[in-house]
């Protein structure tokens, strides 16, 4: 028997599992639509109004530029922890990870990328 074996079942069941999951409720669900159904659902909340309006891309230009900055911060936390260990060949890498972190933060600051206008 080849070591691959026991890999293709698992991708098997995983695909049939995941074709289950999207196909089976849609078979099974009830269809019986109605005004209320139809209705946004805001945590409970009547809806006021309706959602006619778009978010300018600038919103999801900030939430990218977040993620990614958030990310990198987030790099330092295993830094840290290893830091004792990785001696002076860390210290050079995460210098090197900080002045490349710097130099985008610094391009994206000079292009107006934090400026909500």
């Amino acid at each position: 028997m080849s070591p691959y074996v026991p890999v293709a079942i698992f991708l098997g069941v995983a695909v049939a599992a995941a074709t289950a999951f999207v196909l089976v409720p849609g078979l099974v669900a009830r269809r019986k639509p109605n005004a209320t159904k139809s209705e946004a659902y805001e945590c409970g909340v009547e809806p006021t109004s309706d959602v006619g309006g778009r978010f300018p891309v600038r919103f999801y230009l900030i939430a990218m530029l977040f993620v990614i900055f958030d990310v990198e911060a987030a790099s330092f936390y295993p830094w840290a922890v290893q830091m004792r260990a990785l001696r002076v060949y860390g210290l050079l890498e995460m210098a090197a990870f900080v002045v490349v972190l710097g130099i985008g933060y610094a391009y994206v600051w000079r292009k107006g990328g934090f400026q909500w206008r």
